[in-house]
């Protein structure tokens, strides 16, 4: 599995807005692209924010980087020209431990 994470680091003024944009528009748009499997949107604080992205192959991560990103990206960078700093990480998923399985 293939995690695709961005971290978004607000501003105080623009971060509910952030927050709105990205749970109401812009995750709704990178589900449709039907890339990822799962998309998780979580929050650190109140104007720190990150997505975290599966994809089942680095296939479906370069479809979605080639194919997607840049128009979704100018959209996010258009609403908010300022005020957010993106941080973009791929991570390979290596192991998974669940609880009551006893091995990996």
């Amino acid at each position: 599995m293939i995690l695709y994470e961005v971290t978004l680091d607000a501003e105080p003024a623009v971060a509910p807005a952030v927050e709105e944009h990205m749970r109401r528009k812009h995750i709704p748009a990178i589900l449709a692209s039907a890339c990822f499997r799962r998309i998780r949107f979580a929050q650190a604080s109140s104007t720190r924010f990150r997505t975290s992205y599966e994809a089942e192959s680095q296939a479906d991560l370069d479809r979605y980087l080639r194919e997607y990103a840049p128009a979704l990206r100018a959209e996010f960078q258009a609403e908010f020209a300022a005020g957010v700093t993106v941080t973009r990480e791929i991570w390979i998923e290596r192991e998974v431990w669940e609880s009551g399985s006893g091995t990996p």
